[in-house]
């Protein structure tokens, strides 16, 4: 039987379902550009530069740079919020990640490059290792959610690589999402497991 959630649990859950509106963010900053910007060639940074120029412009650049750091927070929160259920080392790599994204939303790209490369590649390297860690250890009490984690996880890492090899080219901006969309949906399935229905203690050694 599945155990009933505590209060700390079911908090961090809702915290986790609400992460996948970040997408919002984006397409909300995006609306507003000048000069072009594409979700297929585009980085999601370049919604957060602070400068103007007569080719590009992103005039809600704090609404997008704010994104990062509110939805890094609750990243954070969340994560320590689930600790029991995450386990430790997902539950650091999710903090990690969280923090991360904040200090992503304190850098823009146009401000200084390589500060902004610094505080978002944590990120990219937590968020898919975490995924791993987690459906590794749902296996065996929830094998469906474990194969979806396991597999999302395989996917956010690839394209994270993949967003870093492109170097900008004309798929950086949709390997970059796919590196960082799926995470939101699969911690929302998890957290829908473990907040919501409950989850059998018992987990994979």
């Amino acid at each position: 039987m599945p155990d009933t959630p505590t209060r700390a649990v079911r908090l961090g859950a809702l915290v986790l379902l609400l992460r996948p509106t970040y997408v919002a963010a984006e397409v909300v900053t995006a609306a507003a550009t000048t000069g072009g910007y594409s979700f297929l060639a585009d980085s999601v940074s370049r919604l957060g530069e602070v400068g103007c120029t007569a080719a590009y412009c992103s005039p809600r650049h704090e609404v997008m740079n704010g994104a990062f750091m509110v939805y890094g927070v609750a990243l954070a929160g969340g994560a320590l919020l689930l600790a029991r259920p995450l386990g430790p080392w997902a539950t650091g790599l999710l903090v990690v990640s969280g923090l991360s994204s904040y200090a992503t939303g304190l850098a823009p790209l146009d401000q200084d490059a390589t500060l902004h490369a610094l505080a978002a590649t944590p990120l990219f390297v937590a968020q898919p290792l975490a995924l791993l860690l987690l459906g590794h250890r749902v296996r065996r009490t929830r094998p469906r959610l474990a194969k979806a984690l396991l597999a999302t996880g395989v996917l956010t890492a690839a394209a994270a690589v993949g967003f870093v090899l492109s170097a900008e080219g004309r798929a950086a901006g949709a390997l970059e999402r796919a590196a960082l969309w799926p995470v939101l949906l699969a911690l929302a399935a998890y957290a829908w497991a473990v907040g919501v229905r409950g989850t059998p203690t018992r987990t994979a050694q």
